[in-house]
């Protein structure tokens, strides 16, 4: 496969109010840690003094709520609108505050659909400088209604380095080609597991020459995020700049907005 290449943007697609930057977290499998990516990235913008935002736009799943440690329903804006909720100074909304914290979202279609228009058009976002949309994992319709109805100025992958994993990648890589995004990069999480005691580096998934390459056809790699007991905890790692996986973050949200400037 070559590269995805930009193709022409579609007439019906819409700039949100006050949003300057729209970047889509996408991963072509669940379980990678896109979420996780997605709320250390845009903590990681934060600590620029940007404005950020995170829309998590997987309906069934939502985990933004969880992750940024924020429940409850948002309030309605004299405008008739959600207001985002806020936590690390991060504007968020999902679903998530939405329907009960453990209630089963059993939706088809029609109601989807809704639901998803609501997320996108329906929230007062605050002079945003760089929205980050959590996608759902895979290549489905809420990936290609995002595409086609809003300016997305690039997307951003998460996998792993299991072949499995990249396999996937690459279908993601052909579905934005198609929906006209560009690829800004991927970010391989779980890369590579340091042992506190003696400092040996482990290779859990090893390593992949599916990632290698696709670096070669010209797919940037933003970053490599270390297998920690940090990004499985309540607090965020990107919050700790100076930390090893908070470096990591650094680093990426540098690459992006290099990249979306």
């Amino acid at each position: 496969m070559g590269l995805p290449k930009t193709g022409p943007r579609v007439s019906s697609q819409r700039s949100l109010e006050n949003v300057k930057h729209i970047v889509f977290v996408s991963a072509g499998k669940g379980g990678v840690g896109k979420s996780s990516v997605t709320a250390n990235l845009a903590v990681a913008l934060r600590n620029r003094d940007l404005n950020v935002g995170i829309l998590d736009s997987d309906i069934f799943g939502p985990n933004i709520p969880k992750l940024m440690g924020l429940r409850g329903e948002p309030r309605i804006s004299a405008n008739k609108k959600l207001i985002p909720l806020m936590n690390h100074g991060i504007q968020t909304m999902s679903m998530g505050y939405l329907v009960p914290e453990k209630a089963a979202v059993v939706w088809r279609g029609l109601m989807v659909q809704k639901a998803l228009q609501q997320l996108l058009f329906d929230v007062e976002w605050r002079n945003l400088d760089v929205l980050l949309v959590d996608t759902p994992p895979g290549t489905g319709d809420v990936q290609i209604t995002l595409g086609q109805q809003l300016k997305i100025d690039g997307a951003v992958i998460v996998t792993t380095s299991q072949d499995l994993a990249l396999s996937d990648v690459r279908r993601g890589l052909t579905m934005f080609e198609k929906i006209s995004i560009p690829i800004l990069g991927i970010v391989e999480n779980m890369s590579v597991f340091t042992c506190p005691k003696c400092h040996h580096e482990e290779h859990i998934f090893g390593e992949s020459e599916e990632l290698k390459s696709l670096q070669q056809q010209g797919v940037a790699l933003l970053g490599r995020i270390p297998l920690s007991r940090e990004m499985c905890g309540s607090v965020l790692p990107a919050t700790d700049r100076h930390s090893q996986t908070g470096a990591v973050f650094e680093a990426i949200a540098t690459e992006v907005l290099k990249k979306i400037s």
